[in-house]
């Protein structure tokens, strides 16, 4: 199976929901779903699951990810410590494009407890059917990661 078709997915308790909800939905898609946990709605550190999974977009083991927490914001914080994650915070499909479009986000991180389940899964959609524009984002994306050769 290519590398394309493969996601990752992760979420603390709060955003265990939504995780589970999205799962199969995503797998008709088409998508092989590699989930980092947690797996139930007992009190996890969000840190514990969203490092190993943004370090595996930091190298490249896999392309795209979804992580979920109750604001979203946790999650996102700790993904973005990886120098070539660019993880982001969304929570429309407006915004979702948009991080796509011009920020070439790797991986899409929702507020679990802040997001309709439906709108959620559009988000899915967008976020993996987008492609990069490039041109004069491309320039700023770069920017991003200092110092990393891209």
């Amino acid at each position: 199976m290519e590398k394309t078709k493969e996601i990752v997915i992760g979420a603390d308790h709060a955003g265990y929901a939504l995780k589970e909800f999205l799962k199969p939905k995503i797998k008709d898609l088409g998508y092989i779903i590699i989930d980092f946990g947690t797996d139930s709605e007992n009190s996890v550190d969000y840190p514990d699951i969203i490092h190993p999974l943004a370090s595996s977009i930091q190298k490249k083991k896999y392309q795209k990810g979804i992580i979920i927490c109750g604001s979203g914001i946790g999650v996102s914080m700790v993904a973005n410590k990886y120098p070539l994650v660019r993880a982001a915070l969304c929570w429309n499909k407006e915004i979702t494009k948009l991080s796509r479009m011009h920020n070439d986000a790797n991986i899409l991180a929702m507020p679990g407890r802040f997001i309709d389940f439906n709108e959620a899964f559009e988000m899915v959609k967008i976020f993996m059917s987008t492609a990069f524009e490039g041109g004069r984002h491309e320039r700023r994306v770069k920017k991003i990661s200092t110092g990393i050769d891209l």
